[in-house]
């Protein structure tokens, strides 16, 4: 055995290793490939064994039992608690897997938390050994061990079937097969992969039985069920009517840090963290290593500089509206245990490794997208089994806030003491009408409650139907099978089959799907054209878009856009932002009502109706009611017209212009999502015949602008590589830099970079244009004082010889707007005003700093000065 115990060590109690030489599971293989094959199995749990115990590690019983039942080739069900060392059986079924040759897969639920095991699998097994599919970026994709969503494995499922180059699969987080909206790619996996092995975990499955003999059957593999551990580090519950500042400051004060305080909002979750910032938190010397851990780290964005602020006092955020480059920076600082309190939604229940002594949960009620409700069981146990640290903490501890109105109620009686006439005056608070509330009964009922059972979500879509058709073989037959033998009662399989085939005609008529007279009698149907692995049809209204696409005119002025506002109909919408779209929009209409002398009464009926942009809301309302005719299923979906790539592209917005604008700081992540979607579908779906060169620059600058906010997935892996090896094009995979050779930096793609200029410049005309003097300033304030423009100055002489400025497609054109000189890593602009008159006599001139926009990850000016008039 050459395994040598590497010098480790834990960083301040948190659960990733720091090694000097980190001795990998890879380093293994050679000794087991060199063992006698009736000895494979013993050379393969020797070597795993030596592995865990190298590393100081003991394993737990369950985790034997679950680990040994995986070399034997079990499919295994692991439903132990939370803190029992699931990861660790995961470890061992890709070290299986890989020492057999074999490929295995592991998913989660949410990306932060592939992300967060893409980098915990480069640790254990080497980055040339691991790969990450996202739907939003694909690293290394040929690699024996690949992180992904579960969405991506089930539609590898769907389109490869059982000869899929899926050897094992490993289902983090199980659960989510009972999510009404998600559910169903938890389940093709297990209807479609029949010589896979499955481990599937979570801490809260309820009766599994069923499942247990539906996999042994599917997969001809005995199925073992591995639960009912006890919790290795018990936890401690409390119910408390203290105000959540107070209960930090005694947790704080009674050693109980790291705290994670649970909130069900990602304002109020930021909003909590801000607040906590008069509290002092951490020591000086603790301040000194957060400010060397952060490093050299860019906070680029508007919340980015609020986070940088919280982190260095010791608090941190976590929650999906986050860029995910800083919630990896917040998960990795809470491993150093140098965060004391860490303010976040719910996600932490879904297995993020943010090692934590303590969970402050604020309420036991929610919104879960439909309605206020109060926790499940399985909510309640999930958020609750983050806290306590195995190895490091005797006991969790899990503390629940009561509802305002009875720490009121207690204050009263505190207040009144033992006196009883006092007490009996008491007025007795109670929640707000409509509020759904809780109490310390329903503490008690959550806290011994056992997990719901889980319940099919199997559902139809055009996505699914793509991508059987595109799969080899009889596809009648395949449909057949997924629709008959999933986990769903016949009623509603019978059901979906109707919908099945409502789908299909859809596709057909859209010219998505024909029949083919030549084609074998059992694969009449065929995909129209050769579909990309990511073809972005996962729309359900993608078909109607398509058709949508031929009343466009390619040669009207609006052509480019209204082919983006076709593809923005059919996305999901990104609430927060279209909210923020309608403010704006009902601000601006106010102030004018206002200064037309219109009264309160009738400004507040007016802007009633006044909501965010809707771009060709009536022509697509009527296009669809038209195609919903000759396909009924596509009213069970709504269209949804609305103007967020298009406003971007109409203002010459960069992504820090949209947060600005839209007051979207907290809700930075899901802006870049929604862009990612678009960036997905507009570059997969839209055919040659309706693309153009303006179409095409769209996406190529729309993709590198995504990539520049937020590359930490990409950026990390390649570090992970090694400092001495440069990472290439054969390291990592095209498809990670949205089509850019180099994705590192942003004058890189020249073709991007020159779009983003020419964007920048149009964007400082419309600004002038509209006389926003402090926009301007705020946009152009990195320049020298020296350097920069008197705007006030510049806009009096202007319209003191010109009426307006005129904005229109042409103002954006190559008549008005000049690059020279771009050789050098300067670059030379002169951008004219368009005025009424055809004077063409005010303009801008600046110099581009190519140096500068690298390292900003946007567009900067060494220079800029307005001459004319």
């Amino acid at each position: 055995m050459r395994l040598v115990a590497a010098k480790t060590t834990r960083a301040s109690g948190v659960g990733r290793w720091a090694t000097v030489r980190a001795v990998m599971l890879t380093d293994l293989l050679e000794d087991i490939s060199q063992a006698p094959e009736s000895l494979f199995e013993d050379a393969v749990w020797d070597s795993f064994n030596a592995w865990t115990n190298s590393r100081g590690i003991t394993l737990y019983p369950a985790q034997e039992e679950a680990s040994l039942a995986l070399l034997a080739g079990d499919n295994v069900i692991l439903a132990t608690p939370t803190g029992s060392g699931k990861s660790m059986v995961a470890n061992a079924a890709h070290f299986f897997a890989l020492a057999r040759g074999q490929r295995s897969f592991y998913t989660a639920p949410i990306k932060a938390l592939v992300s967060e095991k893409f980098f915990a699998l480069c640790e254990i097994f080497g980055a040339e050994n691991v790969g990450m599919m996202t739907g939003d970026a694909t690293v290394n994709s040929n690699a024996p061990i690949i992180a992904a969503t579960a969405e991506i494995v089930a539609n590898i499922a769907l389109r490869e079937g059982a000869d899929a180059k899926i050897d094992q699969v490993v289902m983090d987080e199980f659960h989510y097969y009972s999510e009404p909206e998600r559910g169903w790619a938890w389940q093709v996996p297990l209807l479609e992969l029949p010589k896979a092995q499955f481990l599937l975990m979570s801490a809260t499955l309820g009766d599994t039985a069923w499942l247990e003999e539906d996999l042994t059957e599917r997969t001809g593999r005995d199925t073992t069920y591995v639960g009912g551990a006890e919790r290795p580090v018990p936890l401690d519950f409390h119910y408390v009517f203290s105000p959540v500042h107070e209960t930090i400051e005694e947790l704080l004060a009674d050693g109980k840090a790291p705290i994670y305080v649970v909130h069900f909002s990602q304002r109020e979750a930021t909003e909590r963290a801000q607040a906590l910032t008069s509290m002092s938190i951490i020591t000086a010397e603790e301040k000194t290593r957060i400010a060397e851990e952060i490093g050299d780290f860019r906070f680029t964005t508007t919340f980015g500089k609020t986070l940088s602020k919280l982190l260095r006092r010791g608090i941190g955020v976590h929650h999906a509206g986050m860029l995910p480059k800083y919630r990896r920076l917040v998960e990795r600082l809470s491993q150093t245990g140098l965060l004391k309190v860490i303010c976040g939604t719910d996600t932490l229940g879904v297995g993020i490794n943010v090692p934590i002594r303590t969970v402050l949960i604020t309420g036991l009620a929610k919104y879960d997208g439909t309605r206020q409700r109060i926790l499940k069981s399985r909510e309640f146990h999930q958020i609750a089994g983050r806290a306590g640290r195995a190895g490091y903490d005797t006991e969790g501890t899990v503390v629940v806030e009561a509802p305002e109105h009875e720490r009121e109620n207690v204050k009263l009686r505190r207040k009144a003491g033992d006196d009883p006439k006092k007490r009996k005056k008491i007025r007795k608070k109670s929640a707000r009408d409509g509020e759904v509330s809780w109490s310390e009964n329903t503490f008690e009922r959550l806290k011994v409650a056992e997990p719901e059972e889980l319940t099919s979500q199997f559902k139809v879509s055009n996505s699914m139907l793509l991508n059987v058709v595109a799969r080899p073989g009889n596809g009648y037959e395949h449909m057949r099978h997924l629709l008959r033998s999933n986990h769903d009662p016949r009623a509603k399989q019978n059901r979906d089959i109707i919908q099945a085939v409502n789908l299909f005609r859809g596709l057909i008529n859209a010219g998505v799907v024909e029949r083919t007279p030549d084609s074998p009698a059992y694969r009449p149907y065929t995909l129209t054209q050769e579909l990309d692995r990511d073809f972005a049809l996962n729309q359900p209204l993608s078909p109607f878009a398509l058709a949508f696409l031929t009343l466009l005119d390619p040669e009207s002025e609006t052509y480019t856009l209204d082919v983006i506002s076709a593809f923005e109909a059919i996305l999901d919408d990104p609430r927060q932002l279209l909210q923020a779209q309608q403010t704006a929009a009902r601000g601006e209409e106010i102030a004018a009502l206002k200064a037309e002398g219109v009264d309160y009464t009738e400004r507040m009926a007016i802007i009633e109706d006044v909501t965010y942009p809707k771009p060709l809301a009536d022509e697509l309302d009527e296009a669809f009611d038209t195609f919903t005719q000759g396909n009924p299923w596509a009213k069970e979906f709504e269209l949804s017209p609305k103007s967020v790539v298009r406003d971007m592209i109409e203002h010459a917005m960069t992504f820090s212009d949209l947060i600005a604008t839209y007051g979207l700081a907290r809700s930075e992540g899901v802006v870049l999502r929604y862009l990612t979607d678009a960036w997905r579908t507009l570059s997969y779906s839209i055919p040659d015949a309706y693309m153009n060169d303006e179409l095409e620059d769209i996406v190529v600058w729309l993709g590198e602008l995504i990539r520049q906010v937020d590359s930490s997935l990409i950026d990390e892996w390649a570090h992970m590589t090694g400092a001495d090896q440069p990472v290439s094009q054969d390291t990592i995979d095209r498809e990670l830099a949205f089509g850019v050779e180099d994705p590192t930096a942003l004058t890189a793609n020249r073709r991007a970079f020159t779009i983003m200029v020419r964007n920048y410049f149009f964007r400082l005309v419309e600004l002038f244009a509209y006389e926003k003097e402090n926009q301007l300033a705020e946009m152009l304030d990195y320049l020298e004082p020296d350097s920069r423009v008197d705007w006030p100055a510049a806009m009096d002489d202007y319209f003191d010889e010109y009426d307006d400025v005129d904005l229109g497609p042409d103002a954006r054109g190559p008549e008005f707007f000049h690059l020279a000189d771009t050789t050098g890593r300067s670059w030379s602009v002169t951008q004219i005003i368009k005025d009424p008159e055809g004077d063409n006599a005010f303009q801008l001139h600046g110099t581009v700093d190519l140096n500068a926009s690298d390292e900003a990850g946007e567009v900067r000016l060494s220079s800029l000065k307005i001459v004319g008039g």
